[in-house]
């Protein structure tokens, strides 16, 4: 069945929301007086995706929607982490430019208006480029070996950061939504759909209340998912040690049997 798209809606705000209770009203209300300075209002959505948070983050998705006609909630029935936690809000998102963005503030609404005209610019995806970053030394040093893995693995940009605050035209986010794995990686599914790719740069900012969701475990469950999902590189380094694992198990079959024909006194074993 086609999916339906309302011809009203230019943008589409894309949120997972985990362990942000706290955050959500004056998120909320930045993003609403962002869309009124840029002339969208009643031309916008906000996806709020709850990924099964502990707190009572579905109560104040709920609570907010009752008051905010353009919020729209979605409840995960268990916690599947923030890439599929956005597959969920994208195949929902109506609008002609969707904008994904974290829960926590650290990503300014006002940069929201910025990244639309950059794609109605031509552009099919726009990322943001962090000046400040408001990250751990850990998380870092991990972004830049992510970076370095990425442009050998998906043949991404020399240079581009993949944020998790970008934009996608309609086309694009069309091409995404057709994966139906079950470890999605978003950024590697952009980058198989297009190469029309820009970015803009922004203030990072500091997280309103709490530490940020990614534990360096779930940080390396990410990786892995990018390495395995979206690039043959892994399976052909297992094919090529399989290979020389069996060359080298033959060498030492060969090598036995000679030792046994030359030295017959020589213990079985």
């Amino acid at each position: 069945m086609e999916k339906m798209i309302n011809p009203g809606c230019t943008v589409s705000i894309v949120i997972p929301v985990y362990r942000s209770a706290p955050i959500l009203p004056q998120l909320v209300e930045k993003i609403d007086a962002e869309m009124q300075k840029e002339g969208w209002l009643g031309k916008f959505e906000l996806l709020l995706v709850n990924d099964a948070s502990p707190d009572n983050s579905w109560q104040v998705i709920r609570s907010l929607a009752s008051s905010h006609l353009f919020i729209k909630g979605i409840a995960l029935r268990r916690n599947f982490g923030q890439h599929n936690a956005v597959m969920a809000g994208l195949h929902h998102a109506q609008g002609e430019f969707v904008i994904l963005m974290d829960d926590d503030l650290q990503h300014p609404p006002e940069a929201i208006g910025s990244i639309v005209r950059a794609l109605a610019d031509s552009h099919d995806v726009c990322y943001t480029n962090y000046l400040n970053r408001q990250h751990a030394l850990w998380k870092k040093w991990g972004s830049q070996f992510n970076d370095w893995v990425a442009c050998r693995l998906l043949n991404k940009p020399k240079g581009l950061y993949l944020s998790s605050f970008k934009g996608l035209r309609r086309e694009i986010v069309d091409e995404v939504i057709r994966y139906d794995g079950p470890y999605a990686y978003v950024d590697g599914l952009i980058l198989d759909a297009t190469r029309s790719i820009t970015s803009i740069n922004i203030e990072h900012q500091a997280r309103l209340v709490g530490d940020g969701n990614y534990t360096l475990k779930r940080s390396l469950s990410l990786w892995l998912k990018m390495a395995t999902s979206f690039s043959v590189l892994p399976l052909r380094l297992a094919t090529y040690s399989g290979f020389i694992i069996a060359a080298i198990s033959l060498v030492m079959i060969v090598f036995v049997i000679v030792q046994k024909l030359l030295h017959p006194e020589m213990a079985a074993g």
